[in-house]
């Protein structure tokens, strides 16, 4: 019996085993089987996967358009730079960075030529994170150690490295050498580059030997380039500066307050753009197409091709209205004559620091010369700011007498040739007003020609509602206030007192009183009231001088394609025609006209004495007008005088126009200087005098050719 179990146990044995190698065999059998899935099935996907690249498309910038004159003389241009660039692959980490900057460090320097102390120049730019994060990457083992475990795992990765960051001491970070710090400084420019998009970290003071030790080690240099960048130049200096505008550098890049706008239109965040005046105004034409280069990498980065998809252009060029020979000889004039008026009358004309002129096209709103100029009294200095043309407003006085008498005209107030007495009139609660003297009786003709402030006072009493002539002194006035809006929906017509619609960035529009009274509509009337930029009055003078059409003043005369040999202009891709905002609906405003050219050229004109024998017999009107000045040192109001000329020439066929404003002179200085007749008288005569010296090496070329003609063939 015990036998026969012991054999039975045995048998039992090998009979387990073979289970087991059966069950072995089947699962190698399902290992294989899946293998062969993987390999004949898959594995041309698998392998796909495995040599899977990504392809990227990076747009590199490109130089800016150009600026030219009217005559194509540039006025601001391309000034090409040496520039050293750091475009990082995918993945980049800041020990990778690191090697890079201790590399570059070896072939340039971040100490600018004219740096005496590079220490201090390093104190100046280094931050002390800038200095932590390097002592970090140097001793990151020793770093890390410092903070707890148990801190760490509370902490985000970026909250654990800046908690990190704070346990650096100050004593460790002050020991660097001045090869550290030039490592540091490198390191914190290739730092803000973004993946495969370059990033300038030396186009400044960059030399030609640092250039070439760069060329001749780009293959140890991962990431870096040596190439050309370029800067704005500016062949005039400073004239008109202020209105062509910056460009931000490329640290700066694209405005925070417009990220969006840009990014969602191409831009690079470290794209250099214009921030200011023309170049801001024109960015879509000055900025050019990018070159598009497709970088085809791996999964990890690693970068294994590269194709230029889109050629680069630079921006197109823009051609402005401009005239800068003239420009810069208005520029002189009006220096020479605000000079002049400080130093004749310092004490007075304390607050005389600046003068403002506007020339333009009244037919075509082309704008010819714009300045403003102010003088530093301190440091006995100039300083072109012809931007303060479309950003300071200020009282215009009688210039604006011409609109007043047209607004009496078309509302029926008042009728063409209709007299009034000139003499003092007193408002109730109101001081006396009165012309500079009494002027007896005076016609429309007469109220411009001579400057009659009672003839305005009364269009504006009878565009209130009140028509009693002559007023009764001492009496109120019966004044409807809404006189205000109507009046100024006549100026409006000229651009008094709204935007000229000019192609810039911004524009005033100039400050509207906001005290209701008889008085202060009086005021109005004769420019004592609202406030108007020299663009305005510029604009309102072509409207009368054109025949009442309101055009657009404009800087830009055309835009041209980028030429490719840079030397001549190309083609033309697009011209500013001339913008016909509105036309005045006024019957008279021939008389308008004549009573400006009375006030120039007949005998009694207010600017007869400058103007009456001129050869191109222009027209205009004179102004003066009680200015508050603010003193902010002394706590203290200040009663100015603005002085202000309006004009235009000839008067039959007008070609030329111009406004001018004096603000803050001394009032009621005897023998103070006529600035604002004496700008405007010189500025016309500049004009025509330049006019003349075209026209007459025109007709000698168009002879010179002649005469080449009929030798050729003879």
């Amino acid at each position: 019996m015990t036998k026969k179990r012991k054999k039975k146990k045995k048998s039992q044995l090998p009979f387990r085993i073979n289970i087991l190698f059966f069950v072995i065999f089947l699962l190698f059998s399902v290992l294989i089987l899946q293998l062969g899935v993987v390999q004949i099935l898959n594995g041309e996907d698998f392998q796909k996967e495995i040599e899977r690249t990504i392809q990227d498309t990076t747009k590199i910038p490109v130089p800016r358009g150009k600026i030219y004159d009217r005559d194509h003389n540039v006025i601001v241009d391309n000034d090409p730079v040496y520039s050293i660039t750091y475009t990082p692959e995918k993945g980049v980490q800041a020990e990778d960075r690191l090697d890079v900057a201790k590399k570059l460090a070896e072939f340039i320097t971040m100490v600018p030529e004219d740096e005496d102390n590079p220490e201090e120049y390093f104190d100046r730019v280094l931050t002390e994170r800038n200095l932590k994060e390097y002592w970090y990457l140097e001793n990151k083992e020793e770093a890390d150690e410092r903070l707890s475990a148990k801190d760490r795992e509370e902490l985000s990765n970026a909250e654990a490295y800046n908690k990190t960051l704070d346990l650096i001491t100050e004593e460790e970070i002050s020991q660097f050498t001045l090869q550290e710090k030039e490592i540091i400084a490198i390191k914190k420019e290739l730092d803000k580059a973004y993946s495969l998009t370059p990033q300038i970290v030396k186009n400044e003071g960059v030399t030609a030997k640092e250039y070439a030790l760069v060329s001749e080690h780009l293959s140890e240099l991962p990431g870096i380039n040596a190439t050309t960048d370029w800067n704005r130049e500016y062949p005039y200096g400073d004239t008109i500066r202020s209105l062509l505008g910056s460009v931000t550098s490329q640290e700066e890049g694209i405005p925070a307050d417009g990220e969006d706008y840009y990014l969602t239109r191409g831009y690079s965040r470290n794209d250099r753009v214009g921030k200011s005046g023309l170049e801001e105004y024109y960015e879509e034409v000055l900025r050019g197409r990018k070159e598009q280069i497709q970088y085809t990498t791996t999964k990890n980065g690693v970068v294994v091709g590269t194709e230029t998809i889109v050629e680069g252009q630079r921006g197109k060029d823009l051609v402005l209205t401009i005239d800068m020979e003239f420009q810069e000889e208005v520029d002189k004039i009006v220096k020479e004559e605000l000079l002049t008026a400080i130093q004749k009358h310092p004490s007075a004309n304390r607050f005389l620091d600046q003068a403002l002129a506007v020339v333009m096209d009244p037919q075509t709103g082309e704008l010819l010369a714009v300045s403003g100029q102010r003088y530093d009294r301190e440091e006995k200095k100039f300083y072109n700011e012809s931007f303060r043309t479309l950003y300071d407003s200020h009282r215009p006085g009688s210039i604006v007498k011409g609109a007043t008498v047209l607004a009496g005209y078309e509302s029926g107030v008042i009728t063409p040739g209709e007299t009034f007495y000139d003499s003092p009139i007193k408002i109730a609660g109101t001081p006396e007003k009165s012309s500079y003297r009494n002027l007896g009786t005076v016609n429309d003709y007469d109220a411009l020609k001579l400057s009659s402030n009672v003839y305005m006072f009364y269009i504006a009493l009878r565009l209130g509602g009140d028509y009693r002539y002559p007023f009764p002194n001492g009496k109120s006035a019966s004044i409807d206030y809404s006189a205000f809006q109507e009046f100024r929906n006549y100026f409006w017509q000229f651009g008094l007192g709204v935007k000229t619609g000019i192609d810039y960035p911004y524009e005033a529009t100039g400050f509207v009183g906001t005290e209701p009274d008889a008085g202060n509509l009086l005021d109005f009337a004769i420019g004592q009231y609202d406030t108007y930029t020299a663009m305005q009055l510029a604009q309102y003078v072509s409207t009368i001088a054109n025949g009442g059409y309101r055009v657009k003043p404009h800087f830009l005369k055309e835009i041209r394609e980028p030429n490719g040999t840079e030397e001549s202009l190309g083609s033309i891709y697009r011209t500013e025609n001339t913008t016909v905002f509105n036309k005045i609906d006024m019957d008279h405003i021939d008389r308008v006209q004549e009573g400006f050219r009375r006030v120039f050229q007949e005998p009694g004109g207010t600017a007869s004495s400058y103007f009456s024998n001129k050869d191109y017999k222009p027209a205009g009107k004179t102004g003066t007008a009680q200015s508050d000045y603010y003193h902010l040192e002394e706590e203290r109001l200040y009663t100015t005088e603005n002085r202000t000329l309006i004009g235009y020439a000839p008067y039959e066929n007008p070609e030329v126009a111009f406004a001018i404003i004096i603000p803050n002179l001394g009032p009621n200085v005897s023998g103070q200087h006529p600035i604002n007749n004496l700008i405007g008288e010189r500025i016309l005569d500049k004009y025509f005098e330049m006019k003349e010296n075209n026209d007459q090496e025109k007709q000698e070329q168009i002879e010179e050719n002649e005469g080449d003609t009929e030798e050729d063939s003879e």
